[in-house]
């Protein structure tokens, strides 16, 4: 029992068997305090949500990596100011149907390219330069090539030993981005990564119907913070500044030539149908989860006595041997009539209770604290001893409480009953002894 227990009167009878009529069923002013609750929440979420949407609308969506109008850390828009200087023309477009001859860069970092759009793009461009593509789009390019790691590190790597002309131009590249296991003969392969099956190269060229199409996994070779490291900015003006016009295609998920996604394959009715599942699901958790009314407490059918109520737990208790349990069950409980006998309100802490005990009866506040608030019970003999030492304190403070002259401690009534000659004190006579009679 810890010092910081507070001290509370026991519970009316009256407060937990009261009868089913008003005390069980709702009434109006409660019924209108519990809908003003839920309508209070209602407003909350509202008012939540609405916070929610203009502050995502005032946001905006962030800088896309590899963005050729982007001055930020991730963008392009150094290299594209770059190629336009040494004359070549940058047009930046949305749809395929503006793809032309010439080189093409294809920025797939968004998966929305579509498997037909990529085969007319490799019968017609001459140079086509692949960023982020995978799966079906890298098929239908003839790249039988699958990403198998990433690669996180700023780490150098030469190309010197390059097959690809402008790669080995560059003598080094830095190896951020992605690594690509490739399949299949006459595909040049460069910067390695990885080791037996992890094996995988970042820069994969083929040949297409027009020309050749060149997967660069390095990124790091166009974004604005990285251009300048190692060979970076050579590699990037080698593969896209090869003639006069580079068309910068960034295919836009939802697009007429993009992919189509599982909502545009799905039934028009399906989308009305999730959001009716929707409220259903809704409208059966708040039937389900609502309580139907309030709580009724009824009266017990039968009247089960305090006393035998503190006979079962005390068998339960010796029972388990559950010694400091029992004993801080009582310590409760004389905390409880001490203050209730000292005047002291439900609330009083536990430290106020000693110090009236103390100064009602005149012992010791230490000796007091002992008593009410002492350590376990380890043994049949320390609980006894504790449970005397509660009666005597509550029977001292009574006396005090109520004026009379204070009963004798437990030692002074022991003494008296061995004292010859002293009331109470009983002398052996020759029938006392083992196999007297009665």
């Amino acid at each position: 029992m810890s010092a910081t227990t507070a001290v509370e009167a026991p519970t009316p009878a009256s407060a937990t068997t009261g009868s089913s009529g008003g005390a069980g069923h709702g009434t109006g002013p409660a019924r209108r305090r519990r809908r003003g609750a839920w309508v209070v929440v209602a407003v909350v979420a509202l008012l939540l949500a609405i916070l929610t949407a203009a502050v995502g609308g005032q946001r905006g969506p962030g800088p896309r990596e590899l963005d050729p109008d982007s001055a930020t850390a991730s963008g392009a828009k150094a290299l594209v100011r770059v190629l336009e200087r040494r004359g070549t023309d940058v047009e930046v477009v949305r749809s395929a149907d503006r793809v032309g001859a010439g080189t093409v860069l294809v920025d797939d970092t968004a998966g929305a390219l579509s498997p037909a759009v990529a085969r007319r793009i490799a019968r017609t461009a001459d140079h086509v330069v692949l960023v982020g593509a995978t799966g079906a789009a890298l098929q239908a390019f003839g790249l039988d090539a699958e990403p198998v790691a990433t690669v996180d590190d700023d780490t150098t790597v030469s190309t010197a030993s390059c097959a690809i002309p402008e790669v080995a131009a560059a003598g080094s590249v830095t190896a951020e981005g992605t690594a690509y296991r490739v399949t299949g003969a006459g595909i040049d392969r460069c910067v390695p990564t990885g080791s037996g099956a992890d094996r995988g190269w970042s820069i994969v060229r083929a040949g297409t119907a027009a020309g050749d199409v060149t997967l660069l996994g390095t990124t790091a070779a166009l974004r604005n913070d990285t251009i300048t490291s190692a060979g970076d900015a050579s590699l990037a003006l080698g593969l896209l500044g090869g003639s006069d016009r580079l068309t910068w295609y960034v295919p836009v998920p939802g697009g007429a030539d993009t992919a189509p996604t599982l909502g545009d394959l799905a039934p028009p009715w399906v989308p009305s149908l999730v959001g009716l599942l929707a409220l259903v699901a809704v409208a059966a958790g708040v039937w389900r989860g609502r309580r139907l009314g309030p709580l009724v407490v009824e009266p017990m059918p039968v009247v089960v006595r305090a006393a035998e109520t503190t006979e079962g737990r005390a068998r339960l208790y010796a029972r388990t041997r559950d010694r400091a349990h029992a004993l801080d069950t009582l310590r409760v409980a004389a905390l409880r009539r001490i203050a209730a006998q000292l005047g002291l309100p439900r609330s009083a802490h536990v430290d106020e209770v000693v110090r009236r005990a103390a100064r009602a009866t005149g012992r010791p506040d230490a000796e007091v604290g002992r008593v009410l608030v002492g350590s376990a019970a380890d043994s049949d003999a320390a609980l006894t001893s504790g449970a005397a030492a509660l009666d005597e304190l509550e029977r001292a403070v009574s006396a005090a409480a109520t004026g009379a002259s204070p009963p004798p401690t437990t030692a002074a009534r022991r003494s008296t009953r061995e004292r010859p000659g002293a009331p109470g004190h009983t002398r052996p006579t020759d029938h006392d002894g083992p196999g007297a009679r009665p």
